[in-house]
């Protein structure tokens, strides 16, 4: 939650790029020398916090700048590239990982590999555009201009100019409150944001990826290898969202795959159940939980960032977006922390039951509250989404 709230700070005051900049990353990649050096357990404790921290303003940041520097007929697309690199990370990360079973002090090593993509990001990040939405909110008229010349061409200069003033709809820029969020005209979008991250977290996917392993194990597969085939899939759905974001569209996705993730938590429930044979049992459970994380990755991963960044107004977008993933992060720890306890207590049916009901309040939810992007300026997604002020 710390990470959220110094994600809106950065956002609101610094800007998007900062938070990769040269300015920002060293301390990411110093803390994981830190933690590839450390010899004891608070030397050890202080580097992840210090990591995790600077790791959690990724998500917010990078769907925050895909949706704000681009077009709208692809900017689906191009926010399905931060999940298929995420996946990508934990890819690489699980296979740098596999030798630290057997070689002695290779978990410093993985520490060691992990400060390079941070220097690279920060290096690259340089080169990138900032985003015109934050530099006229700065009051940097020319700068904006540029930016958009160099996103758009200098054709689309003129046009995109007259785009951003339509979003002012009566709110000071830096007079919103996050009490504000809460209420009156700004309650709905949040509420929306907020609620569909719950329900994200609440179908379970994270309590499949944390103990995705014993579920490899009971079906005599190597824990190693199973993981990478969860990744597989993992990377597999996001590059099929890639390519049906901005021809189905956002809501469209999220429907279907909250959809497929209620029956593969059927197929879980069928599993646990003691009238199948062992070898039905087995292959209901892998290929039920291999299913379950295709159909997340196809919407339910991808989308709620991307359509958060573009469904808040521009005056909010960096509060409310440190609001949603709050939720997100607070959500995740508790699934995280009492799903085992759950499940011996409860038992896999009614459990698996309990994350397929969700799915399917997701699905209603997403049908009567969330509206379509697809296509779509920022600017009139916010004028479609607010009413005017009074």
């Amino acid at each position: 939650m710390f990470s959220r709230c110094l994600c809106w700070i950065c956002i609101q005051w610094l800007d998007c790029r900062w938070s990769w900049s040269p300015k920002g990353i060293p301390i990411v990649c110093f803390t994981n020398d830190n933690c590839a050096t450390a010899n004891t357990l608070v030397g050890m404790l202080l580097g992840r916090l210090i990591v995790g921290t600077g790791m959690g303003l990724g998500p917010p940041v990078a769907a925050l700048y895909v949706a704000e520097v681009s077009p709208a007929f692809v900017r689906g697309t191009f926010g399905s590239f931060t999940q298929i690199a995420t996946c990508l990370g934990l890819m690489g990360a699980l296979l740098i990982g596999i030798p630290a079973k057997d070689v002695v002090g290779w978990w410093r090593v993985c520490f060691w590999v992990s400060a390079v993509p941070a220097a690279l990001l920060a290096l690259l990040m340089e080169f990138c555009a900032e985003s015109p939405h934050w530099l006229l909110k700065k009051g940097k008229t020319a700068e904006t201009e540029a930016e958009f010349e160099k996103l758009l061409g200098v054709l689309h200069v003129k046009s995109a100019m007259a785009e951003l003033p339509k979003s002012d709809r009566g709110d000071e820029v830096d007079n919103v409150k996050f009490s504000e969020l809460l209420y009156g005209r700004h309650f709905r979008v949040v509420f929306i944001g907020s609620t569909l991250f719950a329900l994200q977290q609440l179908s379970g996917i994270n309590a499949v990826f944390y103990f995705s392993s014993t579920v490899f194990k009971s079906a005599g597969v190597p824990s190693d290898l199973g993981n990478i085939c969860v990744g597989i899939i993992n990377l597999s759905g996001s590059i099929i969202a890639m390519t049906l974001m901005d021809r189905l569209g956002r809501k469209v996705l999220l429907i279907w795959s909250f959809v497929g993730m209620a029956v593969s938590m059927g197929f879980q429930v069928m599993a646990a159940s003691a009238f199948l044979p062992g070898s039905g049992i087995l292959y209901l459970s892998v290929g039920g939980m291999l299913l379950f994380v295709f159909t997340f990755s196809m919407g339910a991963g991808p989308v709620p960032g991307l359509l958060l960044s573009e469904i808040f107004p521009g005056r909010i977008r960096a509060k409310a977006m440190a609001v949603c993933m709050a939720v997100h992060w607070v959500i995740n720890f508790f699934v995280g922390l009492l799903f085992l306890r759950l499940l011996e207590q409860l038992g896999p049916q009614v459990l698996y039951t309990i994350f397929a009901t969700f799915c399917l309040i997701a699905v209603v939810f997403v049908k009567r509250n969330v509206v379509e992007t697809k296509g779509r300026t920022l600017q009139e997604i916010e004028i479609a989404l607010l009413p005017s002020p009074s």
